[in-house]
């Protein structure tokens, strides 16, 4: 049998492959819960050195596992078990120049998502993708998760803003489907179906990625609201008074803003009231001409009339509008620093927030009495990132943690929602996803990963368990 390690070295050279020591920053994932000891990490420099590392580990028999900036959630992209290959795309992050007249653009999968906002300005161009991990989450890591962020409401999530892919599969061929058209009905939507596979169909190497017009203008409203049903009534009503010029409306708890302040003394809150939620409002328009103020200021007095809104404040500058998003943002951060937490990525109908809230507050909270509950997310799209703390003056959550888990998914399911929304399955998520989706709809999956992946070599135990894979086709 072929010696992978010797092999990869030849293929890879010093600077393409890391071994001993080397390896540890590639191990864990970032919540540092599973990190097994690869055999190594392959760095390729171009598609073809990607493809040839696929065909090495399929003939050995080792496991790849692809990885761009690893800041996922649910442990996808490291070893589970000892002896897998990790694939970084890392070395792969170059650009071409973007297509002024098609709006779009060729880069690496390796391309950092901030170091694209950068390269886009001098243009007059974005990529309308936002997220807290922007400054290292790279492409193909945001095409294999199907990435959403704070801007999906407005542009849509990953695969929506993917026009064609390039694709290095199981067994080492590429497939180049990197067409800059919107409209391509020539077949399946197959640069869709790698959109969220996470790596277990195949290596996204490049990417074709929709560019729009750089606003010109925007206007961003800090709010605070007595409960999430008054957040919630006011979001319907701003989006049908705002309509295409919507581009970001987030909400936060008072809990999570209590935590952000406790442990970042950099961050104030700007409001002379607070309340049970706050929401962060954002339009943006390519055309000067817009009247962004008059109709968010007009949202505002709708609100403050019927008492919906209890305060609020338009951000006056650069500066205001960036300590307003932080406030946002940094919700992860203020909570991590907390101690030990649980994060669960739920969606449910936007209708059904507050009820999903108020509902999920009172299930975890018969399962574990005092938890502190922190949810945050996406008003707009649904997306409720619900995470929790022990309760006070506890460090651990008592062994209830796959209970709170099943019980937050189960609700969301109920609700014709997601456990899952914008996070991926990973490996932490597919008991859940077993348990919460259909065996018709399990079992098909494991028939396209099957067909795919007939070895079972890419990133296995990701999405599909091994042992569910096997039992579908005996």
């Amino acid at each position: 049998m072929i010696d992978p390690v010797s092999a990869l070295s030849n293929v890879l050279g010093v600077k393409g492959w890391l071994s001993g020591g080397d390896v540890e920053p590639y191990r864990w994932d970032w919540l540092r819960r599973y990190g097994a000891v690869p055999l190594g990490v392959a760095r390729p420099a171009n598609t073809q050195e990607v493809a040839r590392v696929v065909e090495i580990c399929r003939e050995a028999g080792v496991a790849v596992v692809p990885q761009g900036g690893n800041t996922g959630l649910c442990g996808g992209a490291v070893a589970h078990e000892t002896g897998a290959v990790i694939l970084s795309l890392s070395r792969m992050a170059a650009m071409e120049k973007p297509d002024l007249a098609s709006g779009s653009i060729v880069v690496e999968a390796g391309v950092v998502l901030a170091t694209l906002h950068e390269a886009l300005e001098p243009h007059g161009l974005i990529f309308p993708m936002h997220l807290g991990a922007e400054g290292s989450a790279r492409i193909g890591g945001l095409i294999g998760t199907n990435a959403g962020g704070s801007h999906a409401l407005r542009y849509g999530m990953m695969q929506d803003l993917v026009l064609g892919l390039e694709v290095v599969l199981a067994d080492g061929t590429v497939w180049n489907g990197l067409r800059s058209v919107q409209k391509d009905n020539a077949g399946y939507q197959l640069r869709k179906l790698f959109c969220g596979s996470e790596g277990t169909l195949g290596i996204v190497t490049r990417a074709v990625l929709k560019l729009f017009p750089a606003p010109k203008q925007r206007t961003t409203a800090l709010l605070t609201f007595a409960d999430c049903g008054a957040a919630v009534s006011f979001g319907t009503y701003l989006r049908g008074e705002a309509g295409e010029f919507l581009s970001g409306l987030e909400f936060f708890s008072d809990f999570g803003l209590k935590l952000v302040l406790k442990h970042m003394a950099d961050l104030s809150f700007p409001l002379e009231t607070r309340g049970g939620v706050h929401l962060l409002a954002e339009l943006a328009s390519s055309s000067a001409r817009v009247p962004l103020d008059d109709i968010l200021n007009a949202a505002l007095e709708w609100g403050m009339e019927r008492e919906l809104v209890i305060d609020g404040a338009l951000a006056m500058s650069d500066a205001q509008r960036a300590h307003f998003w932080h406030l946002r943002e940094e919700q992860p951060e203020g909570q991590r620093l907390e101690g030990q937490q649980l994060k669960h990525d739920i969606s449910v109908p936007p209708g059904k927030i507050a009820e999903f809230i108020e509902a999920g507050e009172a299930a975890c909270s018969k399962i574990l009495p005092g938890v502190r509950i922190n949810p945050f997310g996406h008003l707009g799209d649904g997306n409720i990132h619900y995470n929790l703390s022990p309760p006070k003056g506890q460090s651990d959550f008592a062994d209830k943690a796959l209970e709170l888990g099943q019980a937050l998914a189960s609700l969301a399911t109920g609700m014709g929602g997601s456990f899952a929304a914008e996070h991926g399955l990973g490996r932490s998520k597919i008991v859940l996803a077993d348990t919460n989706r259909s065996p018709e709809e399990r079992n098909l999956m494991a028939v396209i990963k099957d067909a795919l992946d007939p070895s079972g070599v890419m990133n296995p135990g990701v999405m599909i368990s091994s042992v569910r894979q096997r039992k579908t086709f005996q």
